[in-house]
């Protein structure tokens, strides 16, 4: 009996996660940051740009999955991997369901509207395709991110 590779999520594409978090921080949006990866290549990144773009959809995640989306000419990332910070919310786990990602890592869980197991799982739900969730990885540095931008909104 084969047994399956065990998947182990990779601190290079968090840490270019988390780089376009702080990229967000500075330009005064929440520090979100997300890459899609395929084989091993960084194929969509994206960043939080809500105020800037005066946009609610303009999330990290689905910044990184339209780019992965246009470098590989179909909806379908079947075989990706998304890396995030923060765990996504009911709209971008949506946008994961949709698109077939195989893989949610994210940072830190999101215990007002994180929908990978935190507030809710809608991976649970019996939609046709259901990705496998790392939690917890880079949680720490994802955490002080988030805690020091909200920090220096209250001063």
């Amino acid at each position: 009996m084969m047994l399956e590779p065990v998947f182990l999520p990779k601190k290079e594409f968090m840490l270019r996660a988390l780089r376009l978090a702080e990229e967000a921080a500075q330009a005064g949006e929440v520090p979100v940051g997300a890459v899609v990866v395929k084989d091993g290549k960084v194929i969509g990144e994206g960043r939080n740009r809500r105020e800037a773009g005066k946009n609610a959809l303009a999330h990290a995640e689905l910044e990184a999955i339209s780019q992965a989306c246009r470098t590989l000419g179909t909806w379908r990332l079947t075989g990706c991997e998304l890396y995030v910070t923060l765990e996504p919310c009911p709209m971008c786990t949506g946008a994961v369901i949709n698109a077939h990602v195989d893989r949610v890592v994210y940072g830190v869980d999101d215990e007002r509207a994180g929908c990978c197991g935190t507030a809710m799982d809608l991976f649970s739900l019996p939609y046709s395709h259901r990705p496998e969730v790392y939690r917890g990885f880079y949680e720490a540095e994802a955490k002080q991110l988030l805690q020091e931008f909200f920090q220096k909104l209250r001063t």
